[in-house]
């Protein structure tokens, strides 16, 4: 008969549970090591994973979600970090590897389950020991039944240790809520991230949430295979009504997108990185064929459509040209899904007149370029049959709840739209509030007289921020959404609190306004 396997004697306070027939005694062969290894280290070993408990399920649960970067960054994630069980760092996943690799540390603990991760294993285990007491303090708040002060457990240096730890903490946490508000971000199928950005901006646009969570629209009798809009309806549902904060996997919309017979679409499925711009227009068109009036939007013309995508994101322009001959003015309106803003030729002027530093636009200076100041053209006036220059002004005639705005930051090959030649690099300034009376055909007629209402009605706040980083073919997309007054990076799964500073720092690329008063 095989001996019983033996434990190391053990303080009243700290021990390791005895062994149940047919129940492995340790969660792996490395655990084993470190619980084994000699007394001392079992006890502070256990010791501060109970520390690591109470810190996990007594305090705030924003606490175990801050971190800090190797280079002394403080961040906090709405996704699960690693607590170290052999220091008192709190590590995201990436830099786990990084102090595993440096330090030697292999154990660590998920801040909101308080589950064991052994990176020996690259896996949680389940150790009986450490389970037992994760069990007993999420069932009972407590690990004995026996009351006293958490302090008393333990030594003087472990409690200046806690100390020290909740002073860095208090002082470099934000206030936040970790319920399931939306915060979740989506998993990279293989550079797919200029579609996770879009998503991220879909999923935190007020307008399309409520359509979506109210039963816009009605999956349950769609009978359209693939439907992309029964994929985000699945979506929303996801992120707005469960308790979860893990990365999501968008498999349904990628594989709707992927099987779409949008021609003009077709160089987006790939797998090479694409851009945000186009995939944000075919997702669009795509919903508002599955709510609306099932027609395509003519470029050039005035469509309208009561569905929830004219409703949130179509706005109309008004082109208007003025013959130089006889001063007749002819008026044309076209429906737009977005603004497209250069930069290129803008940026160049103004580095003529900044011939030190490199040259830095405003938002205000694109669109005054591209709405305030006219423009000429060949034109055949149908009053005097005359053809000859004219002048052209292109005005904003009806705004849309959602502004989209393009910053076109990349410059295509003549004849080619396969790839970029070059990236433009020039800063650009947006503001957390725009107002875009001066752009519209009534602001302009009023010539400064605006009335104090219609000027309220025009006035818009940034909702989120589609970022270009690094380059063309290399490159990587992340995004900015502003949830009540706080805002959130969204790095493909990776979710984290960000600052106006950073936002507002960006190279953005896409921009998404909320007009302040809705109509």
């Amino acid at each position: 008969m095989a001996a019983r396997p033996t434990t190391p004697a053990s303080p009243k306070n700290v021990k390791v549970n005895s062994p149940v027939p047919g129940t492995p005694l340790f969660g792996c062969e490395h655990i084993q090591l470190l619980l084994s290894n000699n007394q001392d280290t079992i006890n502070s070993s256990i010791q501060y994973y109970k520390m690591l408990l109470r810190v996990i399920f007594d305090k705030d649960p924003i606490v175990a979600q801050t971190s800090k970067t190797l280079e002394g960054l403080i961040t906090t994630s709405l996704t699960s970090n690693f607590l170290c069980l052999q220091c008192s760092a709190i590590l995201s996943e990436e830099e786990r590897l990084k102090h595993g690799a440096k330090k030697g540390h292999r154990f660590y603990v998920d801040s909101r389950s308080g589950s064991l991760f052994c990176q020996f294993c690259e896996d949680f285990v389940w150790d009986p020991t450490l389970e037992d007491l994760r069990i007993r303090k999420m069932g009972t708040g407590s690990f004995s039944s026996r009351k006293r002060k958490h302090e008393d457990m333990f030594s003087d240096s472990v409690k200046e240790s806690m100390k020290e730890e909740q002073r860095y903490i208090s002082a470099n946490t934000t206030a936040a809520s970790c319920r399931a508000d939306g915060l979740r971000g989506i998993y990279n199928a293989g550079a797919t991230c200029y579609q996770n950005v879009v998503l991220q901006s879909f999923l935190h646009n007020p307008l399309l949430r409520n359509f979506y969570l109210g039963d816009g629209h009605q999956s349950n009798d769609c009978q359209v295979s693939h439907c992309l809009s029964c994929a985000m309806d699945d979506m929303f549902q996801d992120f707005y009504a469960l308790e979860n904060t893990n990365g999501y996997t968008a498999a349904n919309i990628l594989s709707g997108f992927w099987i779409s017979e949008k021609k003009a679409f077709e160089n987006l499925v790939t797998t090479k990185e694409q851009d945000a711009h186009e995939f944000f227009q075919f997702l669009a068109e795509e919903l508002h064929e599955r709510n609306g009036d099932g027609k395509k939007p003519e470029t050039g013309s005035e469509h309208s459509c009561n569905c929830i995508v004219h409703q949130t994101f179509y706005g109309k322009l008004q082109n208007q040209t003025t013959c130089q001959n006889c001063g007749g003015v002819t008026n044309a309106v076209e429906s737009f899904l977005d603004l497209s803003l250069g930069l290129e030729n803008l940026a160049r002027k103004k580095g003529k007149k900044e011939p030190k530093g490199e040259p830095s636009l405003t938002l205000q200076d694109c669109l005054d370029e591209e709405y305030i100041k006219s423009d000429k053209c060949e034109y055949r006036c149908r009053n005097c049959n005359s053809s000859q220059q004219a002048r052209r002004d292109h005005s904003i005639k009806l705004l849309p709840n959602v502004l989209s705005i393009q910053l076109k930051r990349f410059e295509f090959k003549q004849g080619s739209r396969d790839r970029a030649a070059s990236k433009i690099r020039t800063k650009v300034q947006f503001p957390l509030h725009l107002n875009m009376l001066p752009y519209t055909t009534r602001g302009q007629s009023d010539n400064g007289r605006e009335s104090q209402e219609l000027n309220r009605s025009c006035v818009y706040d940034l909702l989120s921020v589609v970022e270009h980083v690094g380059e063309i073919d290399t490159g990587h997309y992340v995004s900015y959404c502003r949830v009540g007054d706080q805002w959130f990076s969204f790095n493909d799964h990776r979710v984290e609190l960000a600052k106006k500073s950073d936002v507002l720092g960006s190279q953005a690329y896409l921009l998404f306004y909320m007009i302040r008063s809705l109509a």
